[in-house]
Formats: C-alpha cells, sequence, structure tokens
C-alpha cells in the first residue's frame, strides 16, 4: 500500500492493466506488483475496486457453499463467508473501520482525532462497531445461506462489489484528503464524477442480472442493495470529510464495510 500520494505525471499513459494493478496491490494482500503510483493509475485503480469486490467476493461465496455442502450449516457457512474478505485484505478494512469509529468517537480537533486514528491500539469505539458490523454481516449471511445456498452466494459477491463501489465514488473529484500522505491523499479526487457514475450503473445491471438468476424479488433486492449500500457509505463519508477534513486509508476501509454490511442486511429485507 502506497505511503505517498501518486506522482502528478508519469512517462507513458498508464493501461487498464496498470489500473486493476493498483486495485488488487492496494485492496487485497494478493501478491500483485504495483509498478506506477502515479495518479492516473490510481485512477484506473480505483474505477476497477469494484471488480477487485467482485474476485473477493467470489471467493468468499465460495467458500461459504462449500461449507455449506460439506454439511456445516447456515451459521458456519456465513462464519466463513465473512473471513474471506478480513483474510484477503489481511484486516485492513475491517481496521480502518476500527480508527475511523475511534477517530469520530474521540471528540478531539481534527488534528487529535488523526493521530488516535494512526495508533496501533483498538479503542472502544472501534471495539464496539466491530462486534457490531461482523455481528450484522454473520447474522445476514446466516439467514440468506438458511434459504439456499444461490441465495448467500449472491448476496455476498453483491455486498463484496457494492463494498469497494463506495471505494470508487469516495475517490471522485472534489473529496479531499485529511492528509498529505498515505491511500487518502493518493486517490483523493482522482475519478471525475461521470465515471464514478458509471461505474456505479454498471455495478448495478450486475447486481440485477445476478439476483434475475434467483429470481425477479431478488433482483430487485440485489439492486436496491447497489443503491443503498453507497448512500450509507456515502453518509459517512460526509461525516469524516467534516469532522477531518477528508478522508484518509482508514476512511476508506470503515466505507468499504459499511456499505458490505448495508447491502448486506437489504438482502434480508421483506423475509
Amino acid at each position: 500500500m502506497p505511503t505517498t500520494p501518486p506522482s502528478p505525471a508519469s512517462e507513458s499513459a498508464p493501461s487498464v492493466l496498470d489500473g486493476l494493478r493498483f486495485a488488487f496491490g492496494t485492496l487485497t494482500v494478493l501478491p500483485v506488483r504495483v509498478s506506477r503510483w502515479d495518479r492516473e493509475a490510481a485512477r484506473g485503480g480505483m474505477l476497477g475496486a469494484p471488480l477487485v469486490g467482485l474476485a473477493v467476493g467470489g471467493c468468499a461465496a465460495g467458500l461459504g457453499a462449500a461449507a455449506l455442502f460439506l454439511g456445516s450449516g447456515p451459521l458456519l457457512a456465513a462464519v466463513a463467508s465473512t473471513a474471506v474478505p478480513a483474510v484477503l485484505t489481511r484486516g485492513l478494512h475491517l481496521d480502518g473501520l476500527a480508527d475511523t469509529a475511534d477517530g469520530l468517537g474521540s471528540g478531539k480537533p481534527a488534528e487529535d482525532a488523526l493521530r488516535i486514528m494512526k495508533q496501533s491500539d483498538i479503542g472502544p469505539f472501534g471495539v464496539l462497531t466491530l462486534v457490531l458490523v461482523l455481528l450484522a454481516q454473520v447474522a445476514a449471511l446466516d439467514r440468506l445461506y438458511d434459504a439456499s445456498w444461490a441465495r448467500g452466494a449472491v448476496a455476498a459477491v453483491t455486498a463484496a462489489v457494492a463494498g469497494r463501489l463506495a471505494l470508487t465514488l469516495a475517490a471522485r473529484s472534489g473529496v479531499p484528503a485529511a492528509r498529505p500522505e498515505g491511500l487518502g491523499a493518493a486517490v483523493a479526487g482522482v475519478v471525475p464524477v461521470r465515471w464514478a457514475l458509471a461505474v456505479a450503473a454498471a455495478a448495478l445491471c450486475g447486481a440485477g442480472a445476478a439476483g434475475a438468476l434467483l429470481g425477479p424479488y431478488d433482483a430487485g433486492r440485489a439492486a436496491l442493495a447497489v443503491l443503498l449500500a453507497p448512500a450509507a457509505a456515502e453518509l459517512l463519508l460526509r461525516r469524516c470529510t467534516r469532522r477531518f477534513g477528508g478522508i484518509t486509508g482508514d476512511v476508506f476501509g470503515g466505507l468499504a464495510e459499511t456499505a458490505t454490511t448495508t447491502a448486506l442486511v437489504t438482502f434480508c429485507l421483506g423475509g
């Protein structure tokens, strides 16, 4: 993960592969060689973030379905699906969520709150937030896997995509960085708004199509999940930009987990 902002220019235009390397290299622990850190590569990486979600969600759904077929029951399948994204990100998004909760809950000025977020320990606000979010994710997947393995799998993939879509939208033009260094500074404002909306529209259509494999009602719930998840993340984003003066890598983690959880809960609405 980069610790300094990308350089403003580079010798050659980045390729699609450069953007995907940036996305997978910064958002997962997969052994991807990231050779470019300029803003053009960062833009491609943030535009490709939902594809990272597709890969992570596919792994989560695969393990959950496999556990279910082996007779583990829906609860253990839900735990397995929840564990996969944490492992593939080395818990960075969960850590970011906890740090963001500690910063917001500290009640201190922005500079002090950012300092609290950089500390290695987790405070009470962070612990409570982690517990509630993980419980919500496991409870939602348990219910969905109990209905059918396919519904749980579609929800796991859709939620992972929605979680990374929130990052694409958070990297849009006009959203500042809270610090001059770190992942937040690397990707802040790199995505034109119209491009971010185009990616969101593609994710919405993809989720609706995946849900349609289970029936029209599930198509509607999948589409609603992709609408509500970024909306919930947007509320957190606005709170953080007001509170901290911009985004950080920790805030990005908090946005991803907030959107993921919202999407899973949305799949459970209506029974």
